[in-house]
């Protein structure tokens, strides 16, 4: 959500976060993701729908070619019938954004690790009644050091690869190289959301370069969590020089401040990666999406032609 649509959408709101763009506790993040989730959540379904159109906008101004962003359908509405449609609201408003800037959409249903883990199952139900249409991917946010056991949602996760989705959860952010290795063992992860601490486990490590696992870095955000104490000593050089491919995300402009390009902008200049390393993780990033392979074999190309012109 942009902060300019935030404030707007508030009004006379007295819960109106402040103190955006650095956290003291995963506590504090969550807080301000409620109040701006409800604001999409309670007010007319045209909230929701220009959320998404913002979100394609924005992203497409930065240069992305698909765009896939994660949510959680039975955060709006607990019916399975009224959560499908909220689904269908998302996908058809992001397929609309995106084609009239000639880019793709898809999404990731994402359960949540502190619900029931029968929600994760609603949702993974979900995401495969869209599989291929519109859905690309199932995922698992939440705090992982709270909630360190992924083996309640091995069902809901087993339902989404077998309906083809990318398995996509969150791993390795807030909880160490255990997070990342049962988030590939229990879960069947084929990209981790973060991933990060791996780092601190060389032979996890070495396992995420020789299977090919892709982690979805968001360098900017681990900082504001406290994930990392600093952009310069962020671990994605180490993991990018150990074969582990990786992608650059934003996370959540609203809440953490820069959007793609600005990562891509950081990510050379406080992380001093090359232009070789910078199209590396933006091939990742369409070859480990549930891109179509037009968008995927046209985005490899233009970032092969970008990177002999540089």
């Amino acid at each position: 959500m942009r902060p300019a649509t935030l404030v707007e959408l508030a009004g006379e709101d007295a819960e109106l976060p402040s103190g955006i763009g650095r956290f003291g506790s995963f506590a504090d993040f969550t807080g301000v993701f409620r109040v701006a989730a409800r604001l999409a959540r309670e007010g007319p379904r045209e909230n929701l729908v220009r959320l998404v159109r913002e979100v394609v906008e924005d992203a497409a101004a930065d240069g992305a070619v698909w765009i896939e962003p994660h949510v959680n359908p039975l955060m709006y509405e607990t019916d399975p019938g009224a959560a499908l449609d909220v689904l269908d609201v998302v996908i058809d408003e992001g397929r609309r954004a995106a084609e009239g800037l000639g880019i793709g959409f898809g999404v990731v249903v994402f359960a949540r690790r502190n619900a029931d883990p029968t929600d994760a199952v609603a949702a993974a139900r979900l995401a495969v009644r869209r599989a291929g249409d519109g859905g690309v991917a199932f995922g698992l946010a939440g705090d992982e050091a709270q909630y360190t056991d992924p083996a309640p949602f091995a069902e809901a996760f087993a339902l989404a690869r077998d309906a083809g989705l990318i398995s996509a959860p969150h791993a390795g952010e807030l909880a160490g190289p255990d997070s990342v290795r049962a988030a590939l063992d229990v879960l069947g992860a084929h990209r981790i959301a973060h991933g990060v601490r791996a780092v601190e486990d060389q032979a996890l490590v070495a396992r995420l370069a020789a299977e090919g696992v892709v982690l979805d870095v968001c360098p900017t955000s681990n900082v504001a969590l406290g994930v990392v104490d600093s952009l310069p000593a962020h671990p994605l050089p180490r993991l990018l020089r150990a074969g582990v491919r990786c992608t650059l995300n934003a996370d959540d402009p609203l809440l953490f401040g820069p959007g793609l390009l600005a990562e891509y902008e950081n990510a050379r200049a406080a992380l001093a990666l090359t232009d070789p390393q910078l199209a590396a993780m933006a091939r990742a990033s369409v070859e480990s999406s549930g891109a179509p392979r037009a968008i995927v074999d046209d985005a490899v190309a233009r970032i092969a032609a970008w990177l002999d012109a540089s």
